[in-house]
Formats: structure tokens, sequence, C-alpha cells
């Protein structure tokens, strides 16, 4: 039974992954019931009647009669949950409390379905891959809610990663960091630390978990022949992403526009929007498969595009024509503690947010491939000056004439590369014969109705 300090902790720190308000009691008492099944699948919550969604205590009035009802409401969930339900007084105001463990008996059934936590709001498995694919997750559970038992709270959790989750959530800094552990139950019934708070609040999860760290390489070239920078990205995942974040600034063209005049903050533009990485790379920290210990996320940057990976392809709980509508985690603890520093919104809205800024930015629509490494592709602006130019040294002014023609019409015919270029028509061929011999271009089709293809690749 919590006390009123704990109430008050946890109606700080707002709605989540753990935690629902409700304003009052509903006329139909089932929507509460509802979220308590979710809970029940999940990690447990808590449910608080009486709060507002702006974490104001507005109270409300729990008779017998409303007790009753909601209590033989929650007696129609299968198998039978026992929930801790209880009234506190909180700035003289009454507010329900229902305590809702993790189930040991998944998955929960409330008149027929299946109800599951998702972020910070419930969701309804309405399909049969849906329900397969939490079968197969209740069967093996969630990798994020399965105990470390390696962790020591003493050597493993800097108090500053904490304090850097209260910041970013908003919460109240002077709350006891075993308090925000408790309140958002990362801690299992048997006391050890769950796998995805290691994750997210250890110094190196790396020493706990091998491979859940983000490599990022930058290749010369469109090819992986050639590797340019190699770096392993390790820390909390929050640190991770930041460090993956910074590194791709660096790898990709960034200018500056002066918003307004004096301190106002120079404006960064990247070349793809910044924040299509970070959904991606958020996407692939939250959503990874970390049972595979195989292989680890990358961000691989091509001079032409670049592509983010992550173990575990599409889950099967989500039909292929429903991607990028809905979304289903891997790891729901660790996507609702993302979703309380306020790195992800509404779920499943992340894959439309990413294609509409490329369309917005008059760029090529990100590519997603879901067959076992989940990767999303972003196509880089291509500038066809800087690349012809890095051959200026290796190619004759003729060969590099030819190209920039080619560059401008793809159908241009041998006749007007002669005019354009000054040359015989042996000449030409001669010319097409070494680009061709090269690599930089390739005829596709026949001499009538085909076209020059350039091959944009390095010297």
């Amino acid at each position: 039974m919590l006390g009123s300090t704990e109430i008050k902790s946890l109606i700080d720190s707002g709605e989540g992954y753990n935690l629902e308000f409700k304003k009052n009691i509903p006329s139909k008492v089932k929507e509460v019931t509802e979220e308590i099944c979710a809970f029940a699948n999940a990690s447990g919550g808590t449910v608080l009647i009486g709060v507002n969604d702006e974490n104001v205590v507005q109270g409300v009035v729990f008779n017998n009669t409303k007790r009753s009802a909601l209590q033989n409401s929650i007696n129609e969930i299968s198998p039978a949950l026992h929930c801790e339900i209880y009234t506190i007084n909180i700035d003289s105001k009454d507010v329900v409390v229902i305590e809702v463990p993790s189930g040991d008996n998944k998955p929960y059934v409330l008149s027929g379905a299946i109800f599951v936590r998702q972020g910070p709001n419930s969701q309804k498995l309405t399909t049969v891959e849906e329900m397969r694919d939490f079968f197969q997750q209740a069967d093996r559970i969630y990798f994020d809610e399965a105990p470390c038992k390696e962790f020591d709270m003493n050597t493993h959790l800097p108090s500053n990663n904490v304090d850097q989750f209260k910041l970013l959530a908003g919460l109240t800094s002077t709350v006891p960091n075993g308090q925000i552990l408790n309140n958002l139950k990362l801690i299992t019934k048997e006391g050890f630390i769950k796998n995805g708070a290691a994750l997210f609040f250890a110094e190196n999860p790396e020493q706990l978990f091998e491979k859940a760290v983000v490599r990022c390489v930058a290749f010369d070239g469109i090819d992986k022949r050639f590797i340019e920078d190699d770096k392993i990205m390790t820390g909390s995942l929050y640190n991770q992403y930041l460090q993956s974040m910074s590194w791709l600034k660096k790898k990709l063209d960034v200018r500056y526009d002066i918003e307004g005049e004096g301190s106002q903050p120079r404006k960064e533009i990247w070349e793809i929007p910044e924040t299509v990485f970070k959904e991606a790379i958020i996407n692939a920290l939250a959503h990874r498969d970390y049972y595979d210990k195989g292989a680890r996320i990358t961000v691989e940057v091509f001079n032409d595009r670049v592509e983010i990976s992550n173990p575990g392809g599409l889950i099967s709980g989500i039909p292929k024509n429903e991607f990028g509508k809905r979304s289903l985690s891997r790891n729901p603890l660790i996507f609702g503690l993302f979703e309380r520093i306020r790195m992800v919104e509404q779920v499943g809205s992340g894959i439309g947010r990413m294609r509409d800024l490329m369309i917005e930015a008059d760029l090529t629509e990100p590519e997603f491939n879901t067959e076992g490494m989940f990767t999303v592709t972003v196509r880089r602006p291509f500038d066809f000056n800087k690349w012809v130019d890095k051959w200026v040294d290796n190619l004759t002014d003729n060969r590099v004439n030819i190209i920039k023609a080619i560059h401008e019409n793809g159908k241009v015919s041998k006749r007007e590369l002669e005019e354009k270029v000054g040359l015989s028509a042996t000449a030409i061929d001669n010319n097409l014969d070494a680009l061709k011999d090269l690599g930089l271009i390739e005829r596709v089709g026949g001499a009538k109705g085909g076209h020059w293809q350039i091959n944009y690749i390095l010297p």
C-alpha cells in the first residue's frame, strides 16, 4: 500500500507506461478494467482515479456501490487477478488507487479480448498476428522486463544518469533515485533491476549486454570497400543516441541560418532533416531484438545514402499493410522510458513523420527493409558538381565534358556529343569506351530508344 508521499511523487511524474490517470470513474467502468488488464499483461502499474491529464488532483467520490461495480468488472478478467484497491487523501481530496501486479499467468483476457500496454497507452489486440506475437513474447518474457541479476546498484548505477532522466522527464530533482525506480516499476518483486532499466541507466550497459551498442561507420564511396571512420557508441541508451547524432552531424553537410539578431542561436539545417535520424535511431534503440546477441545497431554513412539497421525485423503482430500506421514494441518498458523523456510521440507515428519530413525537404522517401534486420535507408541529396570535381585530376577535359553532357541529358546522341565536346565521331567513340572501361558510364538499351547511365563511383 502506497503512502501519500509516494502517490504525490507518482502524480508529479505524470502518466506513462506504468501509470494511468482517470479524472473520475467512468459510467462504463470497463474502461478502467481494460487499463488494469493491460497493466497485468505488461509489467504491472498503477491506476489513479481522481487525477486529470494535467496531473491535477480533482478528487472523486468512491462509495460502496462504485467499489462493488469496479470489483465485479475486475472479476471478469481471466485468469483471476488480485489488485489492491484503496482510497488515499491528497490535498484534502480522495484519490482511488488501484495497484496492478504484473501477472504471473499471462495472457489476461477481458470479455474475450487481450489488452496490452504500449508506451503510455493501452491497446486491444484485434488480429491473429498480434495475438500470436503476444503469446510468443509472453512465453519467453519481454527482454526489457526480465531481471538483470548481474546488475549492482552501487557499481552500475551512476546518479548522474538518473538525474539526467529526471531533468528530461520534468520530474522533481528532490525525489530519491530509488523512488523513481520503484515508481516506474523498474525493479522486479525479487529486488532485481530490470534489463530495460539497466540499459537505460547503467554507466556501461555493454559490460552486461555486449552487443547493446551502436556501431557508426562512414564509407568512402557507395559500397563497403573503403572504411573512412568506425566508432562504437557505448553507455546508456540515451547517451548512445546523443553520441550517434553528434557523429552523424560531423559526417553530413550541415549549414546554418541566423535566426533574429544578437543572442539568438544559429539554426542548424542538415542536408537530411535532423528529426529523420532522431526517429530512426530512437526506433532502433527501443525496438531492436535484444535477445539477438550476435548483432549490433549500425549507422552507416555512404556517399549517396545513410542506412540505420537494428536486429529484428517487423514484429509479426503488425501486418505489412499496417506498417507505419500502428506499432507494437519488443521492449515496451524501454519505449515507455523514451516516451517519459519526450523522445517519442504517439505510438506508430514515427514512420509517417520520417516520410513527411523527407518529402517536405524535396528528398526521396525513406526506404524500409523489415526482413531479418530492420533497416531504414535515407538517400542523401546528390551534388553532381562535387562528384565530378573529384574526377577532374583523373580524366581528360573531353571526358569530363562528355560526363557533364550525359548528366544534363541521358539520351544525348553521339552526334550531339560531337557538337557539344568538339570532337570527331571516332574520338567520341574512343572516349565513351574509355569511360565505360572505368565503369563510369554504361549504355542501357539499344542505340535507338536507349540511354546513358552514370555510375557515381569515386576515383
